[in-house]
């Protein structure tokens, strides 16, 4: 378990300790032993809260109780996060419409479903002197997926390939 791990009980170095009862009403400053003695007639752990603290914050409490208690709390909210995943489309400067439609169908579906779509260019041989025709297909697909995505970094020359990132919005 991630997390901080507390002084209990024995663990404590503290002589003296600002005690708070398990119902949360202060005790007041005792010594270590007492403030264990008290723990252990209502059967439950010291544990020590506020290391720093001059003299540091002690409280009786259920610890194996607190540390399943917390342990569920981080198990909710890592269930709670969404998972973004980048989905990619390769395509050409020479696409045909039917293709470039089905294409673009594909990229409007990971944008619905609140994936990335990453779009990769690839300019193979002599295609490369046709970056400004994949340029205007990289703005045709913006223009398309505008209503349900965002573009989250223009349209950019890496080598051979030209790479445009979609967001949903």
């Amino acid at each position: 378990m991630k997390g901080i791990e507390r002084r209990v009980n024995k663990r404590i170095r503290a002589k003296e300790v600002r005690l708070i009862g398990h119902d949360g009403k202060q005790l007041g400053i005792l010594s270590l032993e007492q403030a264990l003695a008290e723990a252990k007639g209502v059967d439950m752990d010291l544990v020590e809260v506020a290391p720093d603290a001059k003299p540091p914050v002690c409280r009786i409490m259920d610890y194996g109780k607190y540390k399943y208690q917390l342990k569920k709390k981080q198990q909710e909210s890592k269930k709670r996060q969404a998972q973004v995943q980048l989905k990619e489309i390769k395509i050409s400067p020479r696409t045909e419409e039917h293709d470039f439609q089905f294409k673009l169908r594909h990229i409007r579906k990971f944008l619905t479903q609140k994936n990335k779509a990453k779009v990769s260019m690839l300019f193979r041989g002599r295609q490369i002197v046709y970056v400004d025709s994949g340029k205007t297909v990289m703005k045709k697909i913006a223009d398309a997926t505008g209503d349900i995505g965002v573009v989250e970094k223009k349209p950019y020359l890496e080598g051979r390939n030209m790479v445009m990132i979609l967001a949903p919005k």
